[in-house]
């Protein structure tokens, strides 16, 4: 079998491609091939042991469909993709759109609807939310600086000022809200997410969802250590009941096929969880569900080949995950590789 992941890029924000190949390598049921498909010549994925077997830069979606089409393509002829694993929000419109056109190829994906991306996207979430009786918090959508005039009628400082696909900054004023903006619309465009700023601690669940409402699976982490960009780089696996049954509403409102990660913040004040954001893929911490007791990423791939997938009813609490920097070596023929091929082969067939 021949697996194709992106988001390989484990910076210090780091994508989930490489977790989600470490619980399909993890699995023990796992025998195959991993294509890395990146962005960038640079991604450290490609380059770490034991992490993808062979190697494709791929445009951006930006480029536009047909171009991503016609790359994928190519890897396909080369490579024989059986099942593709997009990780990345900014892909996803691009891939969803193109599964059709995959299979007929036949390389298999596990996706959600444009509608359910739609329907969980920032800009429509507080919609959602009023929709199926969950908290959220209250937002307003900018689409140009004049918009930013609206907050101090609308909130209190702080407030979350974040990107349509990434970036957020809690901003404390005017100036930093306007600052926030400039840097986040030059980066991923229009509009910008202004959001109340709930205060309290922080959990998240990871989850996959079956397409009919089901959850096949779903696991509870509450942030430990925070970094300055807001990204979890320390978190503990724990149960609680009512965040889980709340899980299972949402993924079963959207009827969600695919990985995906809920955001909360318990607020201080009411023990109220708020719903923040449903990312529409598997978070960078996945591999903490692998450790826990659920492969959700293996599990995805068995979806996507058809197969009947049961679901995982408990999960390992008190698991602890923690990211760390390192060094990686390499040598420069390497980059040569993919920077003037477009392709770098770790492993020869």
């Amino acid at each position: 079998m021949k697996v194709a992941v992106t988001g390989l890029n484990n910076i210090d924000s780091p994508g989930p491609g490489v977790p989600v190949i470490r619980g399909l390598k993890d699995s023990g049921k796992f025998d195959g091939t991993i294509i890395g498909l990146v962005y960038d010549s640079l991604e450290p994925g490609m380059y770490m042991d034991n992490v993808s077997d062979r190697n494709y830069l791929i445009p951006y979606p930006s480029s536009g469909l047909e171009e991503l089409y016609s790359r994928i393509e190519y890897v396909n002829e080369k490579e024989g993709i059986d099942v593709l694993i997009p990780t990345l929000d900014s892909e996803l419109y691009s891939f969803t759109k193109l599964a059709p056109r995959l299979a007929e190829i036949g390389i298999k994906t596990f996706l959600p609807t444009t509608e359910n991306l739609n329907m969980r996207a920032k800009d429509k979430l507080f919609d959602f939310c009023q929709a199926h009786d969950i908290k959220a918090p209250k937002n307003i959508l900018a689409s140009s600086v004049q918009d930013l005039y609206k907050i101090s009628s609308e909130f209190n400082y702080p407030v979350a000022v974040k990107g349509i696909f990434y970036d957020a900054y809690i901003c404390n004023n005017f100036d930093e809200a306007k600052t926030a903006f400039h840097k986040i619309s030059h980066k991923w465009g229009l509009p910008i997410i202004i959001q109340e700023f709930i205060k309290g601690e922080e959990y998240n669940i990871c989850a996959l969802g079956d397409g009919t409402g089901e959850t096949i699976g779903a696991v509870a982490m509450k942030k430990l250590y925070i970094t300055d960009n807001g990204k979890g780089w320390a978190g503990i696996s724990l149960k609680d009941d009512p965040l889980m049954k709340l899980s299972d509403k949402i993924i079963s409102a959207l009827k969600w096929k695919s990985g995906t990660e809920l955001e909360f913040v318990k607020e201080k004040s009411s023990n109220q969880y708020y719903l923040l954001e449903i990312n529409p893929r598997f978070p960078a911490w996945v591999y903490l569900s692998v450790a826990a007791g659920q492969n959700l990423p293996y599990a995805l791939l068995e979806l996507a080949q058809g197969k009947k997938v049961e679901k995982f009813e408990n999960y390992e609490v008190g698991k602890i995950f923690i990211r760390y920097s390192w060094d990686l070596i390499t040598d420069v023929s390497k980059f040569e590789e993919i920077a003037v091929k477009g392709e770098l082969v770790n492993k020869p067939e």
